[in-house]
């Protein structure tokens, strides 16, 4: 990767986890960057990309796709749903400082908007390949259709839903992992 671009990618980084909630400015992350205005442009024609590629950066260097392979590679509808649910669940709290900011932003922000929308999109995807690996074998409960299973599954999932209840009502990482599994088994499996 380009350093001046990676440099850049840590100050977005750092601005935005720094204060979740708070909106960063193109020029607060082009000082943070050591970089002009301009050439944060050059790299990042706007702030979409840069928040996007921010948020991409940190699945880089968290390991994301690493933790999602025992999904990938499961063999039941079952074990495909747990290991997607403990993957992002592991994830969220990592992820939450720039993931607050977006959720924020996105009211008044189209930038920021789209960014959110493309990383709930990217959620969505795997939500739905765990839906239809339990479809597969039959273990999608009889009442939901495909797609709203994803949506109950989608929705479990938040990260408004994990901050609710670590954040604001005091759960444990692991106790929120561990009904967090369970509910998800019972919301949309047979």
């Amino acid at each position: 990767m380009n350093p001046t671009r990676l440099r850049i990618l840590k100050a977005a980084w750092k601005l935005l986890d720094r204060n979740p909630g708070v909106a960063a400015r193109m020029s607060d992350i082009a000082k943070a960057a050591g970089v002009s205005r301009q050439a944060l442009y050059l790299h990042f024609p706007n702030r979409t990309e840069l928040f996007i590629a921010t948020t991409k950066y940190q699945d880089e260097v968290f390991g994301i796709q690493d933790s999602l392979t025992p999904s990938r590679e499961a063999t039941s509808g079952y074990d495909r749903l747990d290991a997607f649910v403990t993957a992002w669940g592991a994830h969220i709290p990592k992820i939450y400082g720039i993931a607050k900011t977006l959720m924020v932003m996105k009211e008044s922000d189209e930038d920021a908007a789209r960014a959110w929308t493309e990383r709930m999109g990217d959620l969505r995807e795997g939500c739905a390949a765990a839906v239809a690996a339990l479809i597969s074998d039959w273990d999608l409960a009889p009442n939901l259709t495909e797609t709203e299973a994803t949506d109950l599954l989608w929705t479990h999932l938040s990260i408004s839903r994990w901050e609710l209840l670590t954040q604001d009502c005091g759960w444990s990482q692991e106790r929120y992992m561990e009904v967090t599994l369970a509910s998800a088994r019972t919301l949309i499996c047979r």
